[in-house]
């Protein structure tokens, strides 16, 4: 079965065809980074009026790049959220409209739940069950993973993500936008030798909080500029990943040890951080317990991940009949 996937719910305008579910024909991608830079975060009407004028193109592409004409494609699937609402209907139109010229089903999924996919696409051998730890921009999430379409929320951020985290802790050391990579790059250079906070929450919660720890961060960088005093950016970078790494690889790893799991799922945008990723497969190591984890162009927004979600849905018969726009869908 050939799958045509659009992904556009926030930044990222993307167009993939896949076979069976992990076997990527073509996966192209249009990134808006270089011109939300300049603001330091996205512009919503922006990253739409950009979709708009970049969506034919990238879905000629990825037709073409597949070597397939329109009329092989088997389904249509296409991101409905979460995301930014007029960004979600430029992909979602396009792909129904797609579907409806060539005759095809069409299959609405969920943005967090494609990140998980990605890994069925870099791990050919993973199969669930597993615990799934989604990191990125705009989520938190620590999921028990029963089956393909089969899945129970257990831990989610009760303020900012991670990512989103990254991202204010980044403006507010000036270094830049995005803010991940950035501080994951510094942190690799820098100690940690800051005594930042981690945040637990209440006992046997496996919730997550960042909040305390980013003003933690601000008041000390406040703290720092108002005494005149020089910022090792390296080492606060290295300090503040830590803290979030710490707090995430635990809860992970416990939760995976409460369920009897051997296996650990890294997916969303920061699971492409390096500093993540070294402490996971580290603490994994001393469980017993497998870490896995996409290729890095598949752990930021794209549509292989989308195409993949999608075949699994129709494969189920676990397709959600609504196939409007949700910018708040829940997991």
């Amino acid at each position: 079965m050939k799958i045509l996937a659009v992904e556009s719910s926030c930044d990222e305008t993307s167009v993939s065809v896949i076979e069976n579910g992990r076997n990527v024909l073509s996966n192209v991608i249009s990134s808006q980074i270089d011109t939300h830079k300049k603001y330091g975060g996205v512009v919503p009407e922006i990253a739409s009026r950009q979709h708009v004028e970049a969506i034919n193109s990238v879905l000629e592409e990825a037709l073409t790049e597949a070597n397939i004409n329109r009329e092989e494609i088997d389904l249509v699937v296409a991101t409905r959220g979460p995301g930014l609402i007029g960004a979600l209907l430029v992909g979602l139109s396009a792909a129904k409209a797609f579907a409806y010229a060539i005759d095809r089903p069409f299959v609405g999924v969920n943005h967090i739940y494609g990140h998980v996919c990605a890994n069925y696409i870099s791990n050919s051998n993973l199969e669930p069950p597993f615990i799934g730890l989604i990191v990125s921009g705009g989520h938190t999430y620590l999921i028990k993973v029963k089956d393909y379409v089969d899945f129970e929320l257990v831990g989610r951020t009760r303020d900012d993500a991670a990512g989103e985290a990254f991202d204010k802790i980044a403006r507010a050391m000036g270094i830049g936008y995005p803010g991940g990579p950035i501080i994951d790059k510094l942190a690799s250079k820098g100690k940690d030798v800051l005594d930042f906070p981690r945040v637990m929450l209440e006992e046997g919660s496996y919730d997550f909080s960042f909040s305390g720890l980013k003003t933690a961060v601000i008041n000390y960088l406040h703290n720092k500029e108002q005494k005149g005093e020089e910022v090792i950016k390296e080492d606060v970078a290295a300090s503040f990943q830590k803290a979030v790494t710490d707090v995430l690889v635990e809860k992970a790893v416990r939760l995976a040890k409460k369920e009897n799991m051997d296996k650990i799922v890294l997916a969303g945008g920061v699971a492409a951080n390096e500093g993540l990723r070294f402490e996971l497969e580290s603490r994994g190591s001393k469980e017993n317990i497998k870490i896995y984890y996409p290729e890095k162009i598949l752990c930021t927004d794209n549509a292989a991940m989308i195409a993949s979600a999608g075949y699994y849905l129709y494969k189920s018969g676990a397709v959600d009949k609504d196939t409007r726009a949700n910018p708040n869908l829940g997991l």
